[in-house]
C-alpha cells in the first residue's frame, strides 16, 4: 500500500463531491438545522446553571444523528458506483493496490462525515460559551463522535464493495445503521416486555404530608413487571448509548446529570437494576428512605460503552475485510451482469 496512492484516490473522490451543488446545499441545510437546534437547546437548558454543557451535549448528539442519516447515502455506493460507471477497472489497472483503493474510499467517506462536524464547530463553541462543560467531557465526546463517524463510513464503504448494485448497497447500509440505532432499542423494549416476573409489594398507609407510615401495612398486591435488566445489553451497541456512556458525567449538587449525555446514561444504567433492587420507601430498618439519586444509580452500575464500541468495530471490520477480498484483482468470479469496463 502507498500513502500517496491512498491520498490521490481520496482526493479524486472528494473532488467529485465538491463539484456537486447538492453537496453544498446539504451542508447549508445542516447548518440551518443546527441553528434551530441550538436556539431550542438554549431554551431547554435556560433554567439551570450549566447551560453550556446542556447545549453542547444536544449539538453533539444532533451531529451524530445527521451523520447516521446522511453518511449511508454518501458512502454506500463508493465502490460499486465506480464499478457501475466503468471507472473502477481503470483505477485497478494502475499502480494502486486493492488496499489503496479501499482505504482511499474510506478516507474520503470519513472526510465527508467529518464535514458535518466542521460545520457544527461554531455551534459547539456557542454552547461552550454558556459554561458548565468540562474539558474532559469535551475531549471524550469528540473522540467517540469521530469514532462513530469512522465506523458508519466503514460500514457504507464495505457494503458498497460486497453488494453489486449501488441502490441495494445504500439501502442495506441504512438497514445496518438503523439496526444499531433503532433495532437495539426495539430489541430492548420487546425483550424486556416479553420476559416478565411476578412481584409482591406491601402497601402502606400515608400520613397527611404524603410520607408512608412504615409500621402500618394495609395489604399486599401482586403484579407482573418487565425484566429489562435481563436484556439491557441490547442497548450497548447503540451509537448514542456508546457516546453517552463513554462521556464522563457531571452532576448538580443534588446528584442529577447536567447534560443529555448523563441523562441518556442514567436511563440505560437504570435498566440494569432488577425489580428486586427497585426503590421501596420502607426498605430500611429505620423506616422511610429517600429515592436514590441518578448519581448513586450510575455509580452502582457498570459501563457498557467499550463492549458496544467493540461490537461495532468487529461488525465494520468484518464487512470491510469481506469487501477488500471482493474488490481484489484479478477476480475469480463476479456477480452476474457486473460491468467491468
Amino acid at each position: 500500500m502507498s500513502l500517496t496512492n491512498i491520498g490521490i484516490i481520496a482526493r479524486l473522490e472528494l473532488t467529485q463531491r465538491l463539484r456537486s451543488v447538492g453537496w453544498y446545499v446539504l451542508l447549508g441545510v445542516f447548518a440551518v438545522i443546527m441553528i434551530g437546534v441550538t436556539v431550542l437547546a438554549f431554551a431547554v437548558y435556560s433554567w439551570g446553571d450549566f447551560v453550556g454543557a446542556g447545549v453542547y451535549s444536544i449539538v453533539v448528539n444532533m451531529v451524530l444523528l445527521l451523520v447516521v442519516l446522511v453518511s449511508p447515502t454518501l458512502s454506500g455506493n463508493a465502490i460499486n458506483g465506480d464499478r457501475d460507471a466503468a471507472t473502477l477497472a481503470a483505477v485497478q489497472v494502475t499502480a494502486a493496490s486493492t488496499g489503496d483503493i479501499m482505504l482511499g474510499k474510506l478516507l474520503a467517506a470519513v472526510a465527508t462525515g467529518g464535514a458535518f462536524l466542521v460545520v457544527a464547530v461554531p455551534f459547539l463553541g456557542v454552547g461552550l460559551l454558556g459554561g458548565g462543560a468540562s474539558p474532559l467531557t469535551l475531549l471524550v465526546s469528540l473522540l467517540v463522535l469521530i469514532a462513530e463517524i469512522i465506523i458508519v463510513a466503514t460500514i457504507g464503504v464495505a457494503l458498497s464493495g460486497l453488494i453489486a448494485r449501488p441502490l441495494f448497497s445504500v439501502a442495506t447500509t441504512y438497514l445496518v445503521v438503523a439496526g444499531l440505532v433503532l433495532g437495539t432499542v426495539i430489541a430492548f423494549g420487546l425483550g424486556g416486555m416479553a420476559v416478565r416476573t411476578q412481584m409482591e409489594e406491601e402497601l402502606y398507609a400515608y400520613d397527611e404530608s404524603g410520607q408512608p407510615q412504615c409500621e402500618t401495612v394495609t395489604g399486599t398486591t401482586t403484579y407482573e413487571v418487565p425484566r429489562f435488566d435481563l436484556v439491557w445489553g441490547a442497548l450497548a451497541a447503540n451509537p448514542f448509548v456508546v457516546l453517552a456512556d463513554a462521556t464522563p458525567t457531571d452532576y448538580t449538587v443534588q446528584g442529577y446529570p447536567i447534560d443529555m449525555f448523563g441523562q441518556i446514561k442514567y436511563a440505560v444504567r437504570s435498566a440494569q437494576q432488577s425489580p428486586q433492587q427497585r426503590w421501596n420507601p420502607c426498605d430500611s430498618e429505620s423506616g422511610f428512605t429517600q429515592y436514590p439519586t441518578p448519581k448513586q444509580i450510575i455509580d452502582s452500575t457498570v459501563p457498557s460503552w467499550f463492549v458496544g464500541l467493540g461490537v461495532q468495530v468487529v461488525l465494520a471490520g468484518g464487512l470491510f475485510a469481506g469487501a477488500w477480498a471482493r474488490t481484489r484483482t484479478p477476480a475469480k468470479t463476479l456477480p452476474p451482469g457486473t460491468r467491468i469496463a
